[in-house]
Parts: C-alpha cells; structure tokens; sequence
C-alpha cells in the first residue's frame, strides 16, 4: 500500500508538471499573436524538469545569434591564443548600413587580437568581428563542420553578415530552430568540478575557461535591454545574444533573444525566442520577447 500511494504521488507530480507546461504554453501563444508574424519559442530547464514550446522547430532567421557559434567554432579548434594578432583587410569591413564599432573605428581596415573580435562579435555585436572570426574559423563550411559535430541538425549557417547584408534570401539562409538554439546554449552551462561533488562533468566541446569567457560576455553585453531581460527583475543573470533584421516595406524578418536566465533558487533554463516576419514595431516586437520570457519566470521560479 506504501509503495502505491507513492507511485501516484509520483504519477500526480508529473501530471501536474505536464499541466503546468501546457498552461504555460497556451500562455505563451496568446503572448505571441501580439508580434502580428511568426514566432518560434523552446525552453528548457537545466538540471530539472520542465520545457515549454511554441513552433519549437521550425526555421527562423538567426541574424547576430549566428555569432555565437562563430566564437564557440574558433574556440574550438584551439588553433589561436586569445592575445593572437589578426589583420582585418578594408574589404572585410561589413557595409555601413549594419553596425560595426572595428570598422568605424579602423574605416580601411586594422589589426585586433582573437580575444577582441570575439568581445566585439559577442558582447557588441559586430558584425565585422563575427565575419573575421568566420574566416578564422574556416569559413561557413568550418563553422558547419563544427555545428554537425556536436550533433545539431536545425541549424546552417552559409553565409558572412557581409554576405547577406541587403538580400532578404540571403540572412534567411542563416536559420536556426529555437529548440536547435537552446541545444547550442546548454554546451554554455557550468557543471561542478568533479573533485567537489563526485560527479562526472560531460565531455565539453570548448574548455570550461572559454565556457566562463562566452558567458561573461553574453551577461556583460548591451544588446536587447528590453528583450529577455526587459521585464525580469532588475538583478536577475540573463546570459544572452541577441539577433535583428532591418525592416522592409513594414516587415522585419527576425527580432531575436537567445540565452540562459538564472532564477532565484540558482538553477538556469535556456530559452530561445525568435519572431519572424513581424509587421509589429519594434517596441511591441521586443515586448513580446520579454513578456515570454517573465511567464515562464513567473511559472518555474515556484516549482523548480
């Protein structure tokens, strides 16, 4: 009898984590219809149950996100040191219409280390970094390679920011689903030292240094103030990138924010929330992102 009542306790803990879930999700599609186009939402919590969806694989323009599998590429390979000098030539510059510091600021090219064009990629969003960084890493074929190989499979990458700057068919072959995106993010969780706890850490696809490097730069960052974060609490840890599109007789292809929230009791979820095709402004746009991300705060912060 003891062990029945617990097998439905347990049952009943799961029926009503599904029912949270789905309660969540239906509250998220409402939030969605807002944005007036397409949007795509996976979230997941990281070390514990839980994970809501909205068209969760199916394709959405990633934009500036593509930047984090450029630096997690070059990292990757081990092939440069962070103090490693690379020359950046004028026609690498990305044009004037997309924004650029390194190119403002070096208008017929210049010299950066590997460590700066990966701040500048990541934390700033420049899309001249992240297009040297591509080159470093081997091209769009490298940057592939490297996708495929820690077997993510909604995710391609073709083309430079230089590339598909200005054409629409272009940067919609940089795509990404948002479950694929939150698969990338969780190679950006921190686990304990196994010394520490017994525990045995998973094989890292890039060092634990360069982990700690990407997720202080994607907190730093300030990008997307009212996206993810825009209606979390003020001190609330949001490791994210963002990804935006110009708009185009009153359509912008994508609005992104990508990242790992922390919540109050320590424990992180992923969440990739991506809208596409939107014929909102962009102050709506944005507050859908944000109002997504606070339900599913305001939904996991009590029960995980």
């Amino acid at each position: 009898a003891d062990n029945s009542n617990t097998t439905n306790a347990n049952s009943n803990a799961a029926l009503q984590s599904v029912s949270t879930d789905a309660e969540l999700a239906k509250q998220i599609e409402e939030i969605a219809k807002e944005a007036n186009g397409r949007v795509g939402v996976y979230a997941e919590m990281i070390d514990g149950e839980g994970n809501v969806s909205l068209n969760a694989d199916e394709r959405f323009s990633m934009q500036s996100v593509v930047k984090v599998p450029i630096a997690m590429t070059v990292l990757n390979e081990g092939k440069y040191r962070l103090d490693q000098k690379i020359t950046v030539a004028k026609d690498e510059l990305v044009p004037d219409g997309m924004h650029s510091p390194f190119r403002d600021k070096n208008p017929t090219g210049g010299v950066a280390t590997v460590g700066e064009l990966i701040e500048l990629a990541v934390s700033v969003s420049d899309g001249t970094a992240a297009d040297v960084l591509q080159r470093v890493a081997g091209g769009a074929t490298g940057v592939q390679s490297f996708i495929d190989s820690v077997n993510i499979d909604a995710m391609k990458v073709k083309y430079t920011h230089k590339e598909f700057s200005n054409s629409p068919e272009r940067q919609n072959e940089n795509w990404a689903s948002p479950r694929a995106t939150v698969a990338l993010l969780k190679e950006l969780q921190e686990y304990p030292e196994e010394k520490n706890t017994g525990l045995v850490a998973p094989l890292r696809i890039i060092s634990a240094d360069d982990v700690k490097l990407l997720r202080r730069l994607m907190t730093e960052t300030p990008t997307g103030p009212n996206r993810l974060k825009g209606m979390l609490p003020k001190d609330a840890v949001v490791i994210h990138k963002t990804g935006s599109s110009g708009t185009v007789n009153g359509k912008t292809v994508a609005t992104n924010d990508v990242g790992l929230i922390k919540l109050p009791n320590g424990k992180y979820f992923a969440i990739a929330v991506f809208v596409g095709d939107s014929t909102a402004d962009e102050k709506t746009r944005e507050a859908v992102i944000a109002k997504i991300a606070k339900a599913v705060w305001d939904k996991w912060s009590p029960i995980n």
